[in-house]
């Protein structure tokens, strides 16, 4: 029997415990690693040169399918590369199983090629760090090795889900003999089977008195895939409870949540509007008693900073387990369940209900308003701008206003408390009514300069429905979070706003491709992004379904965009760091189809054919220029702070 059956038989493990995607980079010290995984049946494994990429590539792939994918690098520094994505998927909570392969023990610091200390190689920012026995001929090692992985494995998949680390000490030789067959023998794995903690009977109904009783409650989302339970029962305790949900795009609220629900009777998601109007009345009106929260992080900063001055005199958030932070410095309570658990128990009926009227929250114009904001319309001031003569995006069909009542709604309150929450409820609906005209009409202004704002904004129109949308950071993620997405549409958002990092966007969305070859997986990303990540498209592996639109502003915009940066006079060299760099011969070099347009008239040309399904893997390059940018996107942010002054 092999001296090396231990870690041939890794993969088996990994098969039985559902692990069926592996991320390799090519090396020596992996070779039992890499062909043991090859020559698995169950296995699927694909091979991404640039670890930094590769890992990111598992990331993607982990992220889309919801499951734990493993990836297998060498020694020395090349498990160092994964550290970006091992971070990410540590505070983004994705399940990776890292498998090192390292030098034996004794070698470590005698100055040996490729060896760097691996053990604990990610420190605090993996679940867990496990090492394989160097020698595992004994049984007793033998049940110790096959113990680490299934142990690594599901540490990593209980949640909260995370990365961890199996270093793997392999000691020469590596490769089978000529004619040699790889055994995969009977192993005997520990799973671990998932949970739901519930509440008891007792503090449920406490819970629930105390919304009902609390007239200002507020419930905002933070980074969460998409889950129809969740929406589902997030749009039956609003109605219940009469209680506005806010979230970012990548909280994924803006799902459709079941046919029979009025698609107008979904989640607020412009906050980044119109809390941007510096209207004392409003931010009064906003002012919640109760926050109720949860999911990871929130894009929008205007939001962030607002609850943190609010301070609400309780703030709940609802996560079954695992560390819980204090974003808002204001936490006084940890629920313990499942966030689409919770809000299903709170809004089931405890009790008899009270029959009364339904209040007419719908516009925020249909009765007194309580801030003088709510009454006054868009403002009349003109962009002064050289014209593209070209038409922008037809504006959207209209939808009806955003609402959270109908018949039935309120049926967990008294009529004195149903008056309340209606009292709070309506100027958050007015604010969103708002936000979304004033958007609908400030987006098409004629004569604009050619800007990615706007040419966001068309793209976004235009998305394939159930595609799967990846928005790479800085502003290529706040652009669609102000937007939003059209109503109905079933796109589903992804984000790296775990650490929020520019340097594997491209890999994770190429993972989401290939997880999922039958449906459209579009990223949207900037120019310093996509540069930093061009390995990303560095393997063998067809994505027909991949779409890459490009903000090339040739620059690092968003320094241009927030103050500090901007007024410095190193801004153009030591903050946007300016580059002449196009995408051409990068599409060339990995088979993109290329589309380069720098107009209105060519983006609007441009997109059929660019979302066509026929068009295969593609990148769409829009040009634009830095300062343009900037001073239209200023625009757009005086006209917010204005559009409601006396």
């Amino acid at each position: 029997m092999s001296s090396l059956q231990a870690v041939h038989n890794i993969p088996e493990i990994c098969a039985q415990l559902g692990i069926t995607d592996v991320v390799l980079s090519p090396g020596s010290r992996c070779a039992p690693l890499t062909i043991a995984f090859a020559r698995h049946p169950a296995i699927k494994v694909r091979t991404v040169p640039d670890e930094r990429a590769a890992a990111f590539i598992g990331l993607g792939l982990a992220q889309t399918q919801r499951r734990a994918v493993a990836l297998v690098c060498t020694s020395g520094t090349a498990g160092l590369n994964y550290a970006p994505a091992v971070a990410e998927a540590f505070f983004q909570q994705i399940p990776l199983v890292v498998f090192t392969a390292d030098r034996p023990p004794e070698w470590i610091d005698q100055l040996d090629g490729q060896t760097v200390r691996q053990t604990d190689l990610y420190g605090a920012h993996a679940k867990g760090s496990f090492t394989f026995p160097a020698d595992t001929t004994h049984a007793d090692a033998k049940w110790h090795a096959t113990r680490v992985v299934s142990e690594a494995i599901g540490l990593a998949e209980q949640f909260p889900a995370g990365p961890v680390q199996v270093n793997i000490p392999l000691r020469e030789p590596f490769y089978p003999k000529a004619g040699e067959e790889l055994q995969f023998e009977a192993v005997k794995v520990t799973r671990e089977l998932p949970g739901r903690p519930q509440l008891p009977a007792n503090v449920l109904a406490e819970l629930r008195a105390e919304i009902s009783g609390t007239s200002r409650v507020v419930v905002v989302a933070g980074q969460h895939p998409a889950d129809e339970a969740l929406l589902l029962a997030l749009r039956q305790f609003a109605v219940a409870y009469q209680v506005p949900v806010v979230g970012d795009l990548i909280a994924n609220l803006h799902l459709p949540a079941a046919p029979s629900f009025d698609q107008r009777l979904r989640p607020l998601g412009h906050q980044d509007v119109f809390m941007a109007v510096p209207e004392l009345g409003l931010k009064e009106a906003l002012k919640p008693e109760l926050l109720i929260t949860f999911g990871q992080s929130l894009i929008s900063k205007a939001l962030k900073l607002y609850l943190r001055n609010a301070r609400p005199a309780q703030h709940w958030h609802i996560q079954s387990a695992g560390v819980v932070a204090d974003t808002f410095q204001s936490l006084t309570k940890t629920v313990r369940m499942e966030p689409a658990d919770f809000f299903a128990a709170v809004a089931s009926p405890s009790g008899p209900l009270s029959k009364k009227g339904e209040p007419d929250v719908n516009r925020a114009e249909s009765s007194g308003s309580p801030s003088p904001f709510l009454e006054r319309g868009l403002g009349s001031e003109a962009h002064v701008a050289q014209p593209d003569a070209t038409r922008v995006a037809p504006r959207p069909a209209p939808t009806g206003p955003v609402r959270l009542a109908w018949p039935s709604s309120g049926a967990q309150l008294s009529e004195t408390e149903a008056t309340a929450k209606a009292a709070y409820l309506k100027p958050w609906l007015a604010a969103e009514n708002w936000a979304t005209d004033f958007l609908a009409e400030f987006m098409q202004q004629p004569n604009q300069p050619f800007n990615e704002f706007t040419a966001i904004y068309q793209c976004l129109q235009r998305l394939p429905n159930q595609s799967a949308l990846h928005l790479a950071n800085s502003m290529a993620v706040r652009y669609p979070n102000i937007l939003g997405l059209p109503v109905g549409h079933r796109v589903e958002v992804f984000a790296n706003r775990g650490t929020s990092g520019i340097d594997g966007c491209t890999s994770t969305a190429i993972g989401s491709a290939l997880a999922q070859p039958a449906r459209p997986v579009v990223l949207l990303t900037g120019d310093v992004a996509f540069f930093y990540d061009r390995n990303a498209f560095w393997h063998n592996y067809p994505t027909p379904n991949l779409r890459v639109i490009l903000l090339n502003n040739h620059a690092g915009g968003i320094f241009r965009m927030i103050d500090g940066p901007r007024q410095q006079p190193e801004l153009e060299e030591f903050f946007e760091t300016r580059q002449m760099l196009r995408a051409e011969n990068t599409a060339r070099d990995f088979g993109l189809r290329y589309t380069a347009v720098s107009s209105f008239a060519e983006l609007e040309s441009a997109l059929p054919v660019f979302f066509a399904p026929e068009s295969g893997a593609s990148l769409l390059e829009i040009t634009t220029d830095s300062k343009t940018n900037a001073d239209f996107f200023e625009h757009y942010r005086a006209m917010v702070r204005t559009s409601f002054s006396s």
